[in-house]
C-alpha cells in the first residue's frame, strides 16, 4: 500500500491517543475485529467507508478521519493495489494466547487411537442432529463435548500422531459447536469457539479445516453487521486454501466469499458475488475428479446446497425473476425432516416474491415461515421472520399482507 495507508493509520492512532482508547477498546465499542482494525491502522488493509465513518464519529473527529480514507481510497483504487492490501492471512484472526497449550503437569493417562476414533463418531453425530435440530436445542451438548475434549488434549499424554488426529477434532467439534451457538443467537460465544478450532486447525496443518472455520466465522460476520470483516475473513480463507483442497470445500470458500460481496453492497461487490458463484460451480465439478474423499464434514455440500446460495444471492441482489425459479425448484426437492432450513429458504422466497410484486403470495409464503418457525429454537429463523415482516410493510394496503401483520404484530 501506499505511504499514505501509513498516514492514515498514524491520524488515527493519535487521534485514539487523545481519546486514551486503545484498539481492542475502539474496535469494541464500534463492533470490529481488533485484528482487523490493526491491519487498517498498519497500512496493510484499506479503511472501508463505513469504518471511516464509524472511526470519524467515534473519536469525535467532524469528517477529518471520512476526508482522510477517501483521499487513500482514491489513490490506491487499481485492481493490483486493492489484491495486495486486502487479503490478510488466517493468521490474523487467531484467539490470544495459546487456549490449546499443553500442560506442563499431566496425567499419566494415555489416549489412543480408539478414544480418537469415538471422538469422531459423535462429532459427526452433532452434525446430523443439526440437520433436524436448531441451535436452542444442542447448544448444551456441543460445549460440553467441546470442553471435554480440549481438557482430553491438554490434561492427558498422547502420541504426535494422535495429538494431531485430536486437534483436528477439536477444530471439527469447535465449527459445529460454533455454527449452533450462532444459531442459538450467542454471537459473541461463536466467534470465540471459531477462533479456538482455527487455533487447533492451524496446529495440526489441517488447512481445508481452517477454511471452513474461517468459513464460518465470516458468515456470521457478514450476518450480523459486519460486513467488511466478513468478506476480509472469507477472501482470507480461500487465500490460505491451497490447492489440494477438495473441490467441495473450494466450492464451499468461493460461496462465503460470493455471499460476503452481497452483503457488503454495491455494483462491483454485486458483480464480484456473481464471480464468485462461477467459481464456486467449477470447484463443485472438479470435486468428482478428486482421487481422494473429502473430510466428513464436507457431506452436506453438493450441488442443490450451490444452487440454495445462488438463489438467496440474486435475492439478495434484489434479482426476484432469476431467484423464485431457483427456490422453488430447491424446496420442491428439499428434506422436510430439515424444519429450520426449510424455514429459512422459504424466508428469501418471501422476498424474493415481495421483490417480483406478488404480495398476495408472499404473505402465503410468509404464513408458512412463521408457523415452521414458531416450532423452531433458531435466533436466525426468528430473525428471518423479522426481515420478512418489514419487507411486507410496503403492501400493507393488500388484504391478505394486512391479515398477516395484523395477526403476527407482536
Amino acid at each position: 500500500m501506499s505511504s499514505a495507508g501509513g498516514e492514515f493509520g498514524q491520524r488515527v492512532r493519535a487521534a485514539l491517543a487523545r481519546q486514551r482508547l486503545s484498539i481492542r477498546a475502539a474496535s469494541r465499542a464500534m463492533n470490529y475485529d481488533p485484528a482487523f482494525l490493526s491491519r487498517v491502522l498498519a497500512g496493510k488493509q484499506l479503511p472501508s467507508p463505513q469504518l471511516a465513518e464509524a472511526l470519524d464519529h467515534l473519536l469525535n473527529a467532524e469528517g477529518e478521519i471520512i476526508e482522510a480514507a477517501a483521499r487513500l481510497l482514491d489513490g490506491d483504487d487499481s485492481p493490483a493495489a486493492q489484491a495486495s492490501a486486502s487479503v490478510p492471512t488466517l493468521a490474523d484472526f487467531l484467539p490470544e494466547g495459546d487456549p490449546l497449550s499443553l500442560l506442563t503437569a499431566r496425567s499419566p493417562r494415555r489416549v489412543g487411537v480408539g478414544e480418537v476414533t469415538d471422538l469422531q463418531k459423535r462429532v459427526h453425530g452433532l452434525r446430523l442432529a443439526d440437520d433436524v435440530l436448531a441451535g436452542g436445542d444442542l447448544i448444551g451438548p456441543a460445549l460440553r463435548e467441546l470442553r471435554s475434549t480440549v481438557r482430553l488434549y491438554r490434561e492427558n499424554t498422547h502420541t504426535g500422531e494422535v495429538g494431531r488426529a485430536l486437534l483436528v477434532q477439536i477444530g471439527e467439534l469447535a465449527q459445529i459447536a460454533g455454527w449452533i451457538a450462532s444459531d442459538a443467537g450467542r454471537h459473541e460465544e461463536a466467534e470465540r469457539i471459531y477462533r479456538l478450532g482455527l487455533s487447533a486447525a492451524r496446529q495440526a496443518e489441517d488447512m481445508t479445516l481452517a477454511g471452513n472455520l474461517a468459513g464460518s466465522l465470516a458468515y456470521q460476520m457478514s450476518n450480523t453487521g459486519r460486513t467488511d470483516e466478513g468478506l476480509t475473513l472469507a477472501q482470507a480463507a480461500l487465500h490460505d486454501a491451497t490447492n489440494e483442497a477438495p473441490g467441495k470445500a473450494r466450492a464451499l470458500y468461493w460461496d462465503r466469499v460470493a455471499w460476503a460481496h452481497t452483503q457488503v453492497g454495491g455494483t462491483e461487490n454485486a458483480r464480484a458475488a456473481m464471480r464468485a458463484l462461477g467459481e464456486a460451480s467449477e470447484a463443485l465439478a472438479d470435486d468428482s475428479t478428486d482421487t481422494d474423499e473429502p473430510p466428513a464434514y464436507l457431506y452436506w455440500v453438493d450441488a442443490g446446497e450451490l444452487q440454495v446460495m445462488e438463489s438467496r444471492v440474486y435475492t439478495e441482489l434484489r434479482r426476484p425473476l432469476r431467484a423464485v425459479p431457483l427456490l422453488r425448484d430447491v424446496l420442491d426437492q428439499y428434506d422436510a425432516t430439515h424444519t429450520r432450513e426449510m424455514a429459512l429458504y422459504l424466508s428469501w422466497l418471501a422476498i424474493a416474491l415481495a421483490d417480483a410484486n406478488e404480495p398476495e403470495e408472499a404473505a402465503a409464503v410468509a404464513e408458512r415461515v412463521i408457523r415452521i418457525a414458531a416450532d423452531v429454537a433458531s435466533e436466525r429463523t426468528a430473525e428471518r421472520v423479522r426481515v420478512v415482516l418489514a419487507r411486507l410493510q410496503e403492501y400493507d394496503d393488500v388484504p391478505e399482507v394486512a391479515a398477516l401483520l395484523a395477526d403476527h404484530a407482536a
